[in-house]
């Protein structure tokens, strides 16, 4: 009996070691097959070496911002040092305590899991997350399938810890988790949901997007139905710092009874700064990777390569352009709403019935609505019923969300998308060319067009100054001397017009002598007309060319008025030449692109030209100061409020020199503004998608009301700033000006005067 028994017991042992022996044997042929790559392809060395990919491009300021990014995956890594301690404490607290201690996987955890069926927490370390995230796209719902993933992760896992030190797979790790809100990485992570660099978390922050990582979508603070359970979460990572010493208990108990915490900042191609700005030079760049490729032949991929484009923008000139366009043209549609309430064919002006339905048709033969049920097979009658039906829509809004919900008809949207108003603002540093802030529109989720370059519509009196440097810099005219201000006709065949042309002046008015000084300030039409007369168009139109006007400007006499559409990336650089000593600086927009690791791959100079001598610019900007101290931009100056409250801003109280000018054009269609100090060049124009929208009168028409505010309230900003070094002082006068500017001291203002001045429509052109 005994002798039976300790058979059996021998037969168990034997079994016993079969069993750990044959275990142990599987696994390890679980594991060789593995690494066989039987149960899949594992990365090579190579990928180990360098896991990476799908970085986004960041687009840089000149101040170190990013103003936005290019990216199939919103992705870019920060390294180790980049990241704050309170973080990496919360991650190991939360997701690995014993980080430091094992070399990729847990065995403690591991057996932990099996014993208590994952019910008393996962074993999966740091390092084995950042192989699923690296190497395995995604888990699977067949058990056999999990199984061998799990295995590839712990081999995977140990070569990365073999490869990498424990803070660089902690880096990596951050890198490459994803947090929702198109967040992937710890960088994105950071700035969409608290708009701050990783290295400014706090430990509340910290605690927040490790709490996320658990499951972003089920722990996300920005969502409404899963914020109490991110606080939840959010505390268990507290719970986990004091359990582990990072924290203490009082300090455990402090943070506990926060509230949650999130400044919740998206980044996408429609929101931020230089949203207008970063599409047009996400076209640039298109172009450029196609004439630089790698040195291996292959071409850049600007949403994967991981490049950084350092750009002239200043994120702080951006973001106060931003503003101030936003201020002045919400308060400008309101004045423009209520006119058209008695406007019986709202939004338009001049337009027959029929010439109103043309513009209706084809707005609605562009939009995604009518493409879609064209494609689909739907008939004409079908569409007009559909453009007539009232339906739920979200559309533009002068609110803070920029947005609202309401019911109306594709074609009542249509008439509300045509009543609002745009507007666009570029700002050119005239000494290097560096745009320094680049607003498209007034919101590019609604409206894509870009009013900087994209757009071009008729400058009206902005174009004069030209023909006055003309005058100048050809026959030396000064700017004290008079010229009759009466109607002066150019006879037929002169420049080769087809009949003669008599220019009026704003209001019809005339008499006696004026200076060219004053003629500029008060835009006199009759004055444009003889000087253009006297150096002919085809040489005022040499110079614009000189200075950077690259649309067709006919060589006619009208275009002393400004008869001529020009975009405001032209005007603002042609403007930006007086301002350089009569130097054009090229506008550009980059500094370099950087690969990944840091390489220049290429470094950007800007062209430059002589345009007209540094005498002749001081002269024409002598000139352009008139207008703002006795002409349309006298408003600039007054520390009395006599102007409607459409005037946004107003008073300004600017006492600094600034060289400006106004420009309406016929039916005060479009109103613009150039306004220069010595080291900055800033236009603005406004103005309705078609050339029917306007204000009905010039009082609120003019480019002193439509543009003019935006640019002062640009300025204020600026000003303000002392950071930016925006000058306040006056142009530098050359050695030698042999050209006399001293007309006189300007008449000191009275309030009547002054009021009599902002009343005056003198920058029309028609």
């Amino acid at each position: 009996m005994k002798k039976k028994k300790q058979k059996n017991f021998k037969k168990y042992i034997i079994r016993f070691w079969m069993l750990v022996l044959g275990g142990f044997i599987s696994v390890s042929l679980v594991f060789l097959l593995a690494s066989w790559g039987v149960f899949g392809t594992l990365p090579t060395f190579e990928e180990l070496e360098n896991p990476e990919k799908n970085l986004a491009t960041e687009v840089i300021s000149s101040d170190g911002v990013t103003l936005g990014k290019y990216a199939f995956k919103n992705r870019t890594p920060v390294g180790f040092k980049d990241l704050p301690d309170n973080l990496v404490h919360a991650l190991i607290a939360t997701e690995d305590e014993r980080f430091y201690e094992h070399s990729g996987i847990d065995f403690r955890g591991l057996a932990r899991a099996i014993v208590k069926l994952g019910k008393g927490g996962g074993a999966s370390t740091i390092t084995q997350q950042l192989a699923k995230n690296l190497f395995n796209k995604g888990g699977s719902s067949s058990t056999l399938k999990r199984l061998t993933q799990k295995v590839k992760e712990y081999i995977v896992a140990t070569k990365l810890e073999r490869q990498y030190t424990k803070n660089e797979i902690i880096a990596m790790y951050l890198n490459t988790q994803g947090f929702l809100f198109n967040a992937i990485g710890i960088r994105s992570a950071s700035r969409i949901y608290f708009g701050k660099e990783p290295k400014d978390l706090d430990v509340q922050e910290s605690a927040i997007l490790v709490a996320m990582l658990k499951n972003p979508r089920q722990f996300n603070p920005n969502r409404e139905i899963s914020k109490k359970k991110s606080l939840t979460r959010r505390n268990v990572v507290f719970a986990q710092m004091a359990k582990n010493e990072f924290i203490s208990q009082e300090e455990k108990d402090s943070l506990q009874n926060l509230p949650l915490k999130i400044n919740f900042t998206p980044e996408s191609h429609n929101d931020g700064l230089a949203t207008y700005f970063r599409e047009y030079l996400r076209g640039y760049l298109k172009k450029w990777v196609k004439n630089n490729p790698k040195p291996n032949g292959e071409s850049y991929n600007i949403n994967r390569d991981g490049l950084k484009i350092y750009v002239t923008l200043d994120s702080r000139m951006q973001q106060y352009a931003q503003e101030a366009v936003q201020e002045h043209m919400a308060n400008l549609q309101s004045y423009f709403f209520k006119e058209q309430q008695k406007n019986e064919t709202a939004p338009f002006y001049d337009l027959e019935e029929e010439q109103i339905d043309g513009i209706y048709n084809r707005a609605r033969k562009r939009s995604d609505r009518y493409r879609r049920m064209k494609k689909n097979g739907y008939s004409v009658k079908q569409i007009d019923s559909a453009f007539n039906a009232s339906t739920d829509m979200r559309v533009f809004s002068w609110n803070n969300q920029r947005e609202v919900d309401t019911i109306m008809s594709p074609n009542d949207s249509i008439t509300y998308y045509k009543s609002i108003l745009r507007s666009g603002l570029l700002s050119i540093e005239p000494q290097t060319g560096h745009i320094k802030a680049w607003v498209g529109g007034i919101n590019h989720k609604y409206f894509k067009y870009d009013h900087v370059e994209q757009g071009k519509r008729q400058v009206g009196s902005t174009f004069k100054p030209f023909v006055y440097a003309t005058a100048i810099n050809q026959l030396g005219l000064s700017p004290c001397e008079k010229f009759s201000n009466t109607p002066y006709t150019i006879p037929k065949g002169r420049f080769g017009i087809p009949k003669a042309w008599t220019p009026k002046n704003s209001g019809e008015k005339y008499g006696g002598e004026i200076s060219l000084k004053d003629a500029l300030a008060k835009s006199i039409n009759v004055i444009s007309a003889r000087l253009i007369d006297m150096v002919t168009p085809e040489n005022v139109v040499r110079l614009a060319k000189s200075a950077g006007i690259e649309s067709r400007v006919p060589k006619s006499p009208s275009i002393a008025l400004g008869s001529v559409e020009l975009s405001l990336m032209e005007m603002t650089g042609a403007y930006a030449t007086f301002a350089n000593k009569g130097m054009r600086v090229e506008p550009n927009m980059l500094l370099r692109i950087e690969d990944k690791n840091g390489t220049v791959l290429a470094d950007f100079t800007p062209e430059t030209k002589e345009v007209l001598s540094e005498e002749s610019a001081y002269v024409v900007l002598e000139l352009l100061k008139g207008v703002t101290t006795a002409g349309s931009g006298v408003r600039l100056r007054t520390s009395a409020h006599y102007y409607k409250d459409i005037i946004t801003g107003f008073p300004y109280k600017f006492t600094n020199p600034i060289a400006g000018k106004t420009g309406t054009t016929q039916n005060h269609t479009d109103g613009w503004f150039m306004g220069v100090v010595p080291n900055l060049a800033t236009g603005v124009w406004t103005g309705g998608e078609d050339r029917a929208v306007h204000f009905e009168n010039i009082a609120e028409g003019q480019g002193a009301t439509m543009s003019l505010p935006t640019w002062a309230l640009f300025m204020k900003k600026v000003y303000a700033d002392k950071s930016l070094n925006i000058s306040e002082e006056d142009f530098e006068k050359p050695e030698y000006v042999g050209i006399d500017t001293n007309c006189g001291k300007e008449p000191v203002d009275k309030k009547n005067s002054i009021k009599k001045r902002l009343s005056e429509d003198d920058d029309t052109d028609f």
